[in-house]
């Protein structure tokens, strides 16, 4: 049996796979001087690897499908005791498990092939956009983190008419509000469009791990709604997350709202690009009221924590528009101030038992800049013993083999990735390129013009990479990707969808990507992710015995 060439830690191959490019260097190693060979081949330079049959199910573990390519020689077995041949199919099985907990499958590009159908947008006179009943009734309600550890929500909202009340009534019983917190209303134009009145309102000093309900106007045009605040900040707390990116407001972005709220997410981590308001003529602001009517049906029940893509930068000097971020700005707060950053653009929240870090990919980052001694401090913040999880948003992609936007984050690379591998970020998650794809842990931290090592190599200090660009929006998906698959790409397809994130404990997480429309019920791509931090020999010996597997077992089992 050979070994896959990427994985922190020990790595099982329970069989040769043909989009594997691992040197045969035994069963269960650590790579050693073959692999690391191996491991400086350019992107595009893969070993061959000898093809057999087409792949083939080798059998369903905790719902996954695992491909492999085999050669039936039952001549070779049929002098096995039958014992023997048992005992056979319970090591395969062990070792495939094995691999797939350690979040390792080979490297492949998907064989789904998606239904061509435009990726059109919603009529503004649909129902999906239709304005709530009543004389400027409040509408486009949102929520995000107020604070840094998860006690507060900013609630948002527009009233299209006058600018009314910005009070928020709120209380622990539906319909009982015996508690209120006063906000603010503003407004915007740009070029010829001049925004309704837009509130934002703070509501702190809640309690952990409680449900709240609000209401928003007033007389018959007031709304109510609910949402839950987190457990408090503990290692061992579980929480799950949405990761939703480029969604835009198309009959795709609907079902991926659709499909998100079946799975039981707690709180979303966008990566940017929202309404694509600039993708209509004078950058229409009426996109961007549409939009907000389209998500209020998770964003008023659940934080959504924001991040800027390229498409709400809006610099149109040609209309007179010369602030970058005007619309965004003026609609989606964050609480920067609460993780000490100088700009709205990026900061830094705690939320259960996760640090999740958010960056622009469109403010200057390079050394010295304000973001760049930020996240120099912030890193440094960072308590692993409380939150264990450490997770980065990001617009532009680090590592990315679509042909799309292919090495555009390479500038925020050479700035950011030696703080990633030293602070043992475990995930950063990306959009802007229209597809999905998921790295292995890898860096590129030793590159230079004379090193010679210019290619990114395994390194088990590395975060995960993962694109989740594939929202919805109307500019379709990036279907070309370079081939042969890079070496440091686990796993990519070009289809709409969504992840989710469940954080089980300190030491594990389960992640899934999830592709609309496909009417299967099983995750296109699952990964059970082990603690940069926590799974470290030596913090490992601290846990308590009973602390440990059996539980993340049953756990795993109990969600197919």
């Amino acid at each position: 049996m050979g070994s896959l060439p990427f994985r922190h830690g020990f790595i099982c191959s329970p069989t040769k796979l043909a989009t594997a490019a691992a040197p045969e260097t035994g069963d269960c190693q650590r790579g050693g001087s073959a692999a690391k060979h191996e491991a400086r081949r350019p992107p595009g330079r893969l070993r061959p690897v000898e093809r057999r049959s087409a792949p083939t199910p080798i059998g369903l573990v905790f719902g996954w499908q695992v491909q492999a390519q085999l050669r039936l020689q039952p001549a070779r077995h049929q002098h096995l005791p039958e014992t023997m041949r048992g005992w056979g199919f319970l090591v395969l099985s062990l070792c495939v498990l094995s691999c797939l907990v350690s979040g390792v499958t080979s490297g492949r590009t998907s064989s789904y092939v998606r239904t061509e159908f435009p990726s059109t947008d919603i009529p503004l006179e649909s129902e999906w956009f239709a304005t709530p009943k009543g004389y400027n009734a409040p509408q486009q309600v949102h929520i995000t983190q107020g604070d840094y550890d998860g006690k507060a929500v900013i609630v948002s909202w527009v009233t299209p008419e006058e600018p009314g009340t910005s009070e928020v009534f709120y209380g622990k019983k539906e319909k009982q509000y015996d508690q209120k917190a006063e906000g603010t209303a503003t407004n915007y134009t740009f070029y010829d469009y001049k925004s309704g009145y837009i509130h934002h309102c703070l509501v702190d000093g809640l309690e952990y791990n409680t449900k709240y309900y609000y209401k928003i106007g007033s007389g018959d045009s007031a709304r109510e709604f609910w949402f839950e605040t987190p457990p408090a900040i503990d290692p061992d707390a579980s929480y799950t997350f949405g990761i939703i990116g480029d969604l835009g407001q198309t009959f795709n972005s609907l079902s991926t709202l659709q499909h998100y709220e079946k799975t039981g997410g707690q709180t979303v981590l966008f990566v940017g690009d929202l309404s694509y308001a600039d993708r209509y003529e004078h950058d229409d602001g009426i996109r961007w009221d549409s939009w907000g009517r389209l998500v209020e049906r998770s964003t008023a029940y659940q934080p959504w924590i924001w991040n800027s893509g390229n498409h709400e930068i809006e610099y149109r000097p040609d209309l007179g528009e010369t602030s970058t971020f005007k619309p965004y700005l003026h609609r989606y707060l964050t609480p920067y101030l609460a993780s000490k950053s100088s700009s709205p653009m990026w900061y830094a929240v705690r939320r259960a038992s996760a640090h999740i870090i958010v960056l622009s990919s469109y403010s200057p980052f390079v050394k010295y800049t304000p973001q760049w001694w930020w996240l120099k401090y912030e890193f440094k913040r960072v308590d692993r013993e409380k939150t264990p999880w450490l997770i980065v948003l990001m617009h532009s992609p680090i590592y990315n083999s679509n042909e799309a936007h292919y090495m555009e984050g390479e500038s925020m690379r050479a700035a950011f990735e030696k703080w990633f591998v030293k602070y043992k970020v475990d995930l950063v998650f990306a959009g802007h390129v229209h597809a999905y794809e998921r790295s292995y842990r890898i860096s590129n931290i030793h590159y230079n013009v004379t090193s010679g090592n210019r290619y990114p190599v395994p390194n088990k200090s590395a975060p995960v990479y993962i694109t989740v660009g594939d929202g919805g929006n109307q500019e379709g998906l990036a279907s070309r990707f370079i081939d042969p698959q890079p070496d440091y790409s686990a796993f990519r397809e070009a289809s709409y969808g969504h992840s989710i994130l469940q954080l089980k404990n300190r030491t594990h997480a389960i992640y899934q990507w999830n592709r609309n429309d496909d009417g299967n019920h099983v995750p296109a791509d699952t990964v059970v992710f082990h603690n940069q931090y926590w799974t470290s020999s030596t913090r490992r010996r601290r846990l308590k015995k009973n602390h440990f597997h059996l539980e993340n077992l049953e756990d795993l089992i109990s969600l197919f």
